[in-house]
């Protein structure tokens, strides 16, 4: 008999999704508010069930299930962003006419999928958990059907998605037959068992690393993340630049740490190059983008690089600096994307980087916490960003990678530019139209996000401390 309460929050998530939309449903006109904030508060109740849950190490399910202290602090992570994106989106979803309840309760399923992937202890089960999100997200990307634009960036990523997820399941199929066996513990235990690796199993590996790859957008496969950030309506594009980079980057290590622990020097060049790529990308390709939506895409890319620095160290130091990296960053871009879709003048919203010309006369505490979050984004000292970097060099540089370290520090400042650039552009250009007020959700976001990275340097152990219990339990 299965332990079902290792899975209680997302036993309650699924069965809450379902009444969610039964409620949609029956309720029909004017669903949209409440359901929106019913789906807050199952997400802040699943998150409470998380926190609820047995300390220590625990599988069930047959062992495809697993619950630890990693897996607890990117759940709470994982769903933090989609609460707080579900209420990015309340007031530009109602005043865009976007009136479909299925929004909220889509990105409610899509936590559920993030749930079983960053507890998957199976390929079986992390497969399940990556098209349980993946489905919700191509939906979600799709959302507004009355725009071509939207439902072009839609099908791309499903056709591209799907691709991917072809990928992974072959990579999946080929360490099943090289091993015998889909359970992560299993697999670790017959890679140990043998003196030399196979070169059917590295190649499974590599195909897996170019499923997982394509879900955080790192560089080969990162070809739908510009194209989709811009096209998708402004919620969308935050959420996607939140909450599932969270859970595909707990998948990637995990899956990676755990059952493939040992090949840590073969997977790892592989890990390099692919950081070293994203981190290459994201500083040039950014430089020339005019909308800023796309500007972000890029950077994320570019961030998703650095991230992966600490798990090419493949070291306990790595994953932690992994850990705090992602908090840091989804922080940073929660409170960007708050600015981003204040970004509206009488005849609707903008999103040219020109139109934030003037911005430090028009709206002087905007434009302020606007160049907090891209000094932070930058890296520049002593903003939480900074740190982020700085834990992922250092396990960079412990794992002799000195290299990879170097190309990230130079990547960092020619990422600066862009970055900078729109602190130019705020203060110095000519005054272009002003922007209607912000709304109150969004200003409280934009303020507490902007508190956390201006005062992380002064009190950053409660972040440090459970990245390091959570990193440490993948390595007992």
């Amino acid at each position: 008999m299965p332990e079902f309460s290792i899975a209680s929050a997302e036993i309650f998530l699924a069965i809450a999704a379902m009444a969610l939309l039964m409620i949609g449903v029956f309720k029909k006109e004017n669903a949209l508010q409440p359901v929106s904030w019913l789906s807050v508060a199952v997400l802040i109740i699943a998150g409470i069930l998380v926190l609820l849950g047995e300390e220590g190490t625990r599988t069930s399910f047959s062992d495809l299930y697993r619950v630890d202290t990693f897996g607890v602090f990117m759940k709470i992570l994982a769903l933090g962003c989609s609460a707080v994106a579900i209420i990015m989106s309340m007031d530009f979803i109602k005043r865009e006419k976007i009136n479909r309840f299925e929004f909220p309760v889509l990105i409610v399923i899509a936590s559920l999928g993030m749930m079983v992937m960053i507890s998957a202890h199976d390929l079986m089960s992390l497969y399940l958990g990556i098209e349980l999100m993946s489905l919700s997200l191509y939906v979600t990307a799709a959302i507004r059907r009355d725009s071509t634009r939207a439902t072009e960036a839609g099908l791309k990523y499903f056709v591209l998605g799907a691709l991917s997820s072809g990928m992974l399941l072959y990579g999946c199929s080929l360490i099943y037959g090289f091993t015998g066996t889909t359970n992560f513990d299993l697999i670790a235990n017959a890679i140990s068992a043998e003196e030399t690796v196979g070169l059917g199993l590295l190649v499974g590996i590599v195909f897996l690393i170019a499923g997982l790859a394509f879900k955080v957008s790192a560089v080969p496969f990162h070809m739908w993340t510009p194209d989709v950030y811009e096209g998708v309506p402004t919620p969308v594009t935050a959420f996607f630049a939140a909450a599932p980079k969270i859970a595909g980057m707990a998948l990637f290590i995990r899956a990676f740490i755990m059952p493939f622990g040992d090949m840590v020097d073969q997977w790892q060049q592989i890990i390099v190059f692919v950081s070293i790529a994203s981190m290459i990308l994201g500083a040039f390709a950014a430089i020339n983008q005019k909308n800023i939506k796309r500007l972000m895409a890029y950077s994320s890319i570019g961030h998703i690089g650095y991230a992966l620095v600490g798990l090419a160290a493949g070291s306990e130091a790595g994953v932690r600096g992994v850990l705090i990296y992602m908090t840091i960053y989804v922080i940073m871009n929660i409170g960007t994307f708050a600015i981003i879709l204040s970004m509206r003048q009488k005849e609707g919203m903008v999103e040219d980087i020109s139109e934030l010309a003037g911005l430090g006369k028009s709206n002087p505490f905007m434009a302020f916490v606007l160049m907090v979050f891209m000094f932070s984004l930058a890296g520049i000292p002593p903003l939480a960003g900074f740190f982020g970097k700085f834990y992922v060099f250092v396990a960079a540089i412990d794992a002799g990678l000195y290299p990879l370290a170097i190309i990230g520090l130079v990547t960092s400042v020619v990422g600066a530019f862009y970055y900078i650039r729109i602190v130019k552009i705020m203060y110095f250009d000519e005054a272009a139209e002003g922007f209607e007020p912000m709304t109150k959700s969004l200003a409280t976001i934009m303020v507490v996000t902007g508190l956390f990275v201006v005062f992380f340097v002064a009190y950053p152990s409660p972040l440090t401390d459970s990245a390091s219990a959570a990193a440490s339990v993948l390595f007992q």
